[in-house]
């Protein structure tokens, strides 16, 4: 047993035991009780999580539950430490590897809650901050997640099915966002802003949101965050302003009308000049591994022929040293076609896990600590981190302009 005083994180995760991956769904959730309950000891948030993880402790027979507040404080080993003397508290839902987290911390704010079911992505998320996110929002009471002054979110696109609306109208019946978003993950979203009523929010998704679905997607999405009290604003940016890659979000920001009135303005950040190329994101010494087998490369040439001869835009693309990649995508792990890299003399070859990283706006000293597999998936699926980062900025100013 440690001594009373400051100790390094590296105990605790011993005393863990982290393995997202072989963890059962119960353990799973004392593991994201615990990490949450030691990351929250100072911002009045520790009490959500306190009961669940002595839970784990005692059940897990790890250390007497009398003697584990003396491990507090503790010196982090990570490369993004909880906040110290933070400007405000955030959440953040369907967390994937931290994107939001990073570029919120770095705004002045600390995260008392995570959300993310993939077990993968938690392991890379527990690597980086020292905390397992809690798994499937779903199964998340709302009145169980700390209060927050900010919510983010980059949520998964799904179509809300109209199917039986007309009818409750004929019947007289109140369908509204209940209805309309209920076995969404959307609706996860909404109903924590109607509980805990953060103060402003900022979602994130593709941009062809906006036409998702016919449009009724983004109808709903914006009639509902309206119906729950928040004005909304909404702007589609491209990440190349930021990092060598095309990669255009759509991005929603809402401040809750009760405390910034009911026309809250609220202005995107101005772009910065498009500046970056891949030359500045490429690895000086590159494993053979990731150059590309003959087999693959003149498959690729062959489907992207016979594309062409059909008059379609589908091919691999081989970047330009001095220009930007095209969006990489989850599936860059299959065979890396949208982004190849020209070698003199050789085959093309994917990206590293680092370069997609840096594509990504990740700094080195990001962990990876997954496979390669895994490591695409999980960058394919991320935000350009600046590109938040510069949001952010925006948002918290306006936050304290009450």
């Amino acid at each position: 047993m440690q001594k009373k005083g400051t100790i390094d994180y590296s105990y605790i995760r011993k005393i863990l035991n982290l393995d997202t991956q072989a963890a059962t769904k119960n353990s799973s959730y004392g593991l994201a009780s615990l990490s949450h309950y030691i990351q929250n000891q100072e911002n009045g948030t520790k009490k959500y999580f306190e009961s669940e993880a002595y839970k784990y402790l005692e059940e897990a027979k790890l250390v007497e539950e009398p003697a584990f507040q003396y491990q507090i404080p503790i010196k982090w080993d990570v490369p993004f430490p909880p906040t110290e003397n933070p400007k405000f508290k955030f959440i953040d839902l369907f967390a994937g590897i931290g994107g939001f987290r990073i570029a919120f911390q770095r705004n002045g704010g600390k995260c008392v809650f995570t959300s993310e079911w993939d077990k993968f992505s938690q392991k890379t998320y527990e690597a980086n901050f020292g905390e397992v996110p809690f798994g499937d929002i779903q199964e998340i009471h709302e009145l169980n997640i700390p209060d927050h002054d900010i919510l983010l979110a980059g949520f998964p696109c799904q179509p809300f099915s109209l199917a039986g609306v007309s009818k409750k109208n004929s019947l007289g019946r109140a369908h509204g966002f209940r209805d309309e978003t209920q076995g969404t993950l959307f609706f996860d979203i909404v109903r924590i802003l109607e509980v805990k009523r953060p103060k402003a929010f900022l979602l994130e998704n593709v941009k062809n949101l906006v036409s998702h679905d016919k449009g009724k997607t983004f109808r709903i999405i914006k009639d509902t965050l309206k119906e729950l009290g928040y004005s909304i604003h909404f702007k589609v940016l491209d990440g190349k302003h930021f990092v060598p890659q095309h990669r255009e979000r759509i991005f929603i920001a809402g401040f809750d009308k009760q405390v910034y009135g009911p026309e809250a303005e609220f202005k995107f950040p101005e772009m910065p000049k498009a500046n970056h190329i891949v030359r500045d994101i490429l690895e000086k010494d590159v494993d053979p591994k990731y150059t590309l087998s003959d087999k693959l490369w003149k498959y690729l040439q062959d489907y992207a022929k016979k594309h062409q001869a059909k008059g379609n835009g589908f091919g691999y693309g081989l970047a330009d040293f001095d220009g930007i990649t095209r969006t990489i995508s989850a599936r860059y792990h299959k065979d890396g076609a949208e982004i190849l890299i020209p070698q003199e003399g050789k085959n093309p070859r994917r990206l590293t896990p680092r370069e997609c990283a840096r594509l990504q706006g990740y700094p080195d000293d990001f962990i990876i600590p997954v496979s390669d597999t895994q490591a695409y998936r999980q960058f394919g699926n991320s935000v350009v981190m600046p590109l938040v980062k510069a949001i952010g900025a925006n948002v918290v100013e306006r936050l304290f302009q009450v």
